[in-house]
């Protein structure tokens, strides 16, 4: 009861936070899209279109964090735990979105350079850090708590440093004249932009493909969990996430007779899980084990490893 209701308190902390980040980030939008259209600046609509699709990933976020609070049932045992990862990689496919759209856009303007109005970029330029230096200071307390947290704390890191950008190009029109820094700017964002995406969609892969947690190795598990006295063989052993806080691990261990017959079923189960639980970079609290007499393994497809 106690881990249910911190969860749940986490939870609600983790909506506040993306509830406030997304009213920062969709106000300053409206401001840069409208000063960026009147002033002609590249960068500063660069920078609109990445806030409005972060304001796009932070709904996402919302409505991912709400899924992942919904209780499991019979039909599904895990509830909606993976929707905080499925939120994610949609962020990080609409991040490569705007990154290659914003950097076609530079490439075309560093060509074919457009008059700049520099003092508006400078003000929202400004105001953009500001409300987006808000907004990390916001989500930073909960960036590590799931992936989804983490995908919309990228986001506001990107928005930080495009607005930073916007402002740096701002300055130098005004003080040089050369137009052409809006669109360098804007290669800048886009540079920050798609490295972010394709590390997003590589950890939310990841999960979705069920792959052994990267911080697991499951060679080191197998050798700690045989030497225990008792244990003769590991086999069919498997470590995955349910949801980035959430891994699970399974496996079939083969024991000595002696175990069994003496009754210490209870006190191996035990240390198995204690095992898991505490010498391992992460800690795997879901775990099942299957106990097994060697002569069991005649009757299994031997199919897994």
């Amino acid at each position: 009861m106690t881990t249910t209701h911190t969860h749940d308190h986490a939870q609600g902390a983790g909506r506040t936070r993306l509830v406030i980040a997304l009213a920062l980030t969709s106000t300053v939008l409206v401001g840069e899209a409208l000063v960026g259209w009147l002033s002609g600046s590249l960068s500063l609509l660069a920078d609109a279109g990445h806030m409005a699709t972060d304001s796009a990933g932070l709904v996402v976020a919302l409505l991912a964090a709400h899924l992942a609070t919904r209780p499991s049932t019979d039909r599904s045992t895990w509830g909606m735990r993976r929707s905080e990862v499925l939120g994610a990689a949609l962020q990080a496919g609409m991040l490569s979105l705007v990154g290659v759209t914003v950097a076609v856009r530079a490439v075309v303007s560093l060509a074919r350079p457009e008059a700049i109005e520099p003092a508006g970029m400078l003000v929202m330029g400004v105001t953009g850090l500001g409300a987006n230096v808000a907004s990390l200071l916001v989500l930073a307390g909960g960036r590590g708590a799931s992936l989804n947290m983490r995908a919309a704390f990228l986001e506001v890191v990107g928005d930080t440093l495009g607005s930073l950008g916007v402002v740096v190009a701002g300055v130098v029109i005004h003080l040089t004249g050369w137009v052409q820094a809006d669109a360098v700017a804007s290669l800048l964002i886009a540079a920050l932009i798609v490295p972010r995406a394709v590390t997003l969609l590589r950890a939310a892969g990841s999960v979705l493909m069920d792959f052994t947690p990267t911080e697991l190795d499951l060679a080191e598990v197998r050798a700690h969990l045989l030497q225990m006295p008792e244990v003769l063989t590991v086999h069919d052993l498997h470590a995955w996430r349910v949801a980035s806080d959430l891994p699970v691990l399974t496996a079939h261990v083969v024991v000595t007779s002696s175990c069994l017959d003496a009754g210490r079923y209870d006190d191996l189960l035990d240390a198995l899980q204690r095992c898991v639980a505490d010498h391992f970079p992460i800690r795997i609290t879901h775990a099942t084990f299957q106990i097994e007499p060697a002569a069991h393994s005649q009757h299994e497809a031997h199919g897994c490893c």
